[in-house]
């Protein structure tokens, strides 16, 4: 089965993409969700970022998300240990999930897939690209956040045009070429694979 990574910054507009694929009957991984799923539920995964960030950051079971992002924001080294531990159990959960799929090919979003090593696991990779303005406007629509928080966000993730320049493909989300006829391009051609 082809496994296709579909990643891009944040605000790009992953996973409206992902959402067209879907709707065309392809199964879609999502990395953040499955990482949200994993601390909620995944009991040795939790114990270990209770070790690291102090049992304080889970309240009945469940992890303090404000809490983690206040501790790993103003300690990046933190951050980077939470990811250690986190990215990991993603990337296994992930390869189980794959393994159960049957589709002619699956989509993995994730906007770390370089980062995080995933990509090594994937046989083509999509970039979604939107102009960095357009990131911005979107991503402090869509969370509520501040301009900011979305720059310290975007200056962690990999330099766009360094992307670009590692994936097999690229669909551009600009609010003036259409999203559709680029995904249904690459579904046809995927499906022939």
């Amino acid at each position: 089965m082809l496994k296709v990574g579909v990643t891009g910054g944040i605000g790009s507009g992953k996973s409206l993409v992902c959402q067209v694929f879907s709707t065309l009957g392809i199964p879609v991984f999502n990395a953040d969700d499955a990482a949200r799923y994993l601390m909620d539920n995944d009991a040795d995964l939790q114990s270990s970022i209770s070790k690291l960030l102090g049992n304080d950051v889970f309240i009945n079971g469940k992890p303090d998300r404000v809490k983690i992002a206040a501790i790993v924001f103003k300690e990046p080294a933190k951050l980077q240990q939470l990811n250690a531990l986190v990215h990991p159990a993603t990337i296994s959960y992930a390869r189980e999930w794959i393994e159960k799929q049957s589709a002619p090919y699956i989509i993995k979003e994730a906007a770390i897939l370089f980062e995080s090593g995933s990509y090594k696991d994937l046989d083509i990779i999509i970039d979604v690209y939107a102009p960095a303005e357009l990131r911005i406007a979107r991503a402090m629509q869509r969370s509520g956040i501040s301009r900011e928080q979305v720059l310290t966000i975007m200056s962690r993730q990999m330099d766009e045009d360094e992307k670009m320049k590692r994936c097999n493909y690229v669909i551009t989300n600009d609010e003036v070429t259409a999203v559709l006829p680029q995904v249904l391009k690459l579904h046809e051609e995927f499906c022939r694979i």
